[in-house]
């Protein structure tokens, strides 16, 4: 293989690692804005988690609130 050859094939690969390199950078812009978003998007379910637990809690005290003031009904009776 003359000098040539090899510098068209050292170009070609060259030229196909470039490729390459862009297709990498382009799929870690795509991973990290993915990240991003589901990062984003846990937050907001831990949030809404949050609030719902406190509205459980808040639900509960007060169902047990009335079963106290039944009970207390049901044996002032």
């Amino acid at each position: 293989m003359n000098q040539n050859n090899k510098n068209v094939a050292v170009d070609t690969e060259l030229q196909r690692l470039e490729v390459r390199v862009g297709e990498l950078l382009t799929l870690v812009q795509q991973l990290t804005e993915e990240n991003r978003a589901l990062r984003h998007r846990q937050d907001s379910l831990s949030s809404e988690r949050a609030a719902l637990l406190q509205k459980n809690e808040q639900v509960r005290t007060r169902v047990e609130a009335m079963i106290g003031r039944l009970r207390t009904l049901e044996t002032g009776a």
